[in-house]
């Protein structure tokens, strides 16, 4: 077992590399992902949920949690996307019961940069989160979204995460929805 993300290329026409986010882009990272949540329709504002764009633009804080990988997709020296990966469902940081599974690991906060939208990022870091969790030998991967995410949804629900209602939460008034993909 390694701590280390598959590194994946999508193909020749589109040469990228996911690996551990270095220290010196979790700044970028947490750019990265405030700029592609406060764009998302219907999805909270920073002015509403000021403590979620918080972790958000400091996302590299999450890494020095046990077991917690900041992935990003990068390509010629441009990160396209990210995604963190944690191990242990214990250091999830999310309302609800997932944070009590032992045999699993989960991903939070995809985000791919609007340049690089359709072009199949978003899946390279859903693909990489799978491989690692099988690799862990987890017995699922567990992910949350929401109303405002239906796109990544049917990218979920494509490659086999089923709804899991009993993972679902509130976060203030934001109904989050709970996925799990068996390994």
């Amino acid at each position: 077992m390694t701590d280390h993300p598959p590194s994946l290329s999508a193909s020749a026409a589109e040469p990228w590399q996911i690996r551990a986010a270095r220290a010196d882009e979790h700044a970028a990272v947490g750019q990265l992902m405030v700029t592609v949540y406060s764009a998302l329709a219907d999805f909270p504002t920073p002015q509403q949920q000021p403590r979620y764009y918080d972790m958000l633009a400091n996302i590299g804080q999450l890494t020095t949690r046990p077991g917690v990988q900041l992935l990003v997709v990068e390509a010629d020296g441009e990160l396209l996307g990210a995604v963190v990966y944690f191990a242990d469902m214990a250091q999830y940081g999310s309302g609800g019961i997932a944070t009590t599974l032992t045999d699993a690991a989960g991903f939070r906060l995809l985000a791919v940069s609007p340049a690089a939208q359709g072009r199949g990022v978003g899946r390279a870091l859903m693909a990489s989160c799978i491989a690692l969790a099988v690799e862990q030998g987890r017995q699922q991967l567990v992910i949350h979204s929401t109303r405002a995410m239906r796109t990544a949804w049917g990218m979920y629900e494509r490659h086999g995460f089923r709804r899991a209602e009993e993972l679902d939460f509130m976060q203030e008034s934001l109904a989050v929805y709970g996925f799990r993909l068996r390994c």
